[in-house]
């Protein structure tokens, strides 16, 4: 926008004309914002707040007379607090160059000041306190022109071809050849008294190993003059002990065979002799259970074929009365017990032939009360027919 000014982040804009700034300075300080500027009435500077470095190269002369040639590097910048930026850009504004060329000659000025109070000694071995004295006694005044300093190195500090910054270092350098002579000398010793050691060490392992050497030579001929005298009865119980062991062996290859044969033969022979045993025995099982199967179907046929002839027979028997010449005394009675003594002789002889076709165990049999009263009707009916044959029965 015309007449809006910024300015940049490491720089101060002064603004001159209109108002005052603080403390009756001649222009208003802006930082880190923007700012309307009115042109042709107000002009507006740019002072930078960026870090600066001054070199100073100075020839200084010690407490002890004694020139030496100094350099140091100062770091310096305008201070950010507006008392700092109106002191500086009222001095450096114009030529910004100048903080610069200004900084390094206040510097030189207290180095010369402070190295002239010292010593050689002291600005050699104490370098950090020289840079913070000649700060310290520059603050103020640095201060005054609105510049702080960040830091200073003393870099380089020499005197010339006078030499005595090296004379100065030769009672040190010559105490550090010294106790690295004594370093190198002890380590000479320490290395001898490591090599006796060592060759004490090795002969000590050497008488050791040949006490050692000779005690086992000693068992060893001690052990062989043992084994002689004791080689035959060794070699008799060595003996010994491979018969025993050949028995034992032997036993139990017995004992093995033994077991091989139970279970390869024997076992098997048992095994084969009650199989033939349990079929045999079933086959004689079956063979009786067939024979008394065959037996009793026999004896029901026979039975069936004699009860089926018992008419027959009975009949054949009556026809043999009716031709005969028979009385019968008691009327129907007496012809019931003719008839019943017919049916008797019929079982009679159906018992006999059973018993004879049974076998011989039926004949030892005896004969029942019923038997005994049909074999007397058939006695008595005998006896009648005999009678008949004399003469004529009646019959009433």
């Amino acid at each position: 926008m015309f007449g809006y000014r910024v300015p940049a982040p490491d720089e101060a804009m002064l603004i001159s004309g209109g108002r005052r700034g603080l403390g009756g300075a001649p222009f208003r300080v802006v930082t880190g914002h923007g700012k309307f500027v009115v042109p042709f009435f107000r002009k507006t500077r740019f002072l930078s707040l960026a870090m600066c470095e001054s070199e100073v190269t100075e020839t200084c002369v010690t407490k002890q007379g004694i020139a030496l040639h100094v350099r140091a590097v100062i770091a310096f910048k305008v201070g950010n607090d507006q008392e700092s930026i109106i002191n500086a850009g009222q001095r450096f504004l114009s030529d910004q160059e100048q903080m610069s060329v200004l900084t390094g000659r206040i510097f030189a000025g207290h180095l010369r000041a402070i190295i002239g109070s010292m010593t050689v000694e002291e600005i050699v071995t104490e370098r950090q306190k020289l840079a913070a004295e000649v700060l310290d006694t520059s603050k103020v005044e640095m201060a005054k022109i609105g510049l702080i300093v960040d830091s200073l190195q003393i870099q380089s500090i020499d005197d010339g071809d006078t030499g005595y910054i090296a004379a100065m270092s030769a009672p040190h350098k010559a105490a550090i050849q010294r106790q690295a002579q004594i370093a190198q000398a002890q380590a000479t010793q320490a290395s001898a008294e490591a090599e006796q050691a060592a060759a004490r060490k090795q002969a000590e392992y050497a008488r050791q190993t040949a006490v050692v050497q000779a005690e086992y030579s000693a068992e060893v001929d001690r052990a062989q003059a043992q084994a002689s005298q004791a080689g035959p009865l060794a070699q008799a119980h060595a003996q010994q002990e491979v018969l025993d062991a050949q028995t034992e062996l032997a036993q139990r290859q017995a004992q093995l065979r033994q077991q091989q044969l139970v279970a390869e033969v024997v076992k098997p022979a048992e095994a084969e002799a009650e199989r033939v045993r349990i079929l045999a025995a079933a086959e004689a099982q079956r063979m009786k259970i067939q024979a008394e199967a065959a037996a009793s179907y026999d004896r029901v046929a026979l039975d069936r074929m004699l009860i089926d002839q018992l008419p027959q027979i009975v009949k054949e028997a009556a026809g043999g009365l009716a031709g005969a010449n028979v009385n019968v005394l008691n009327g129907a009675d007496g012809l019931g017990e003719i008839a019943a003594g017919l049916v008797s002789q019929g079982l009679t002889i159906l018992d006999s032939v059973r018993q004879n076709l049974s076998g011989p165990d039926a004949s030892d049999r005896r004969p029942g009360p019923e038997e005994n009263k049909n074999s007397g009707l058939l006695q008595l009916r005998s006896g009648k027919e005999q009678r008949s044959d004399d003469g004529p029965v009646d019959m009433d």
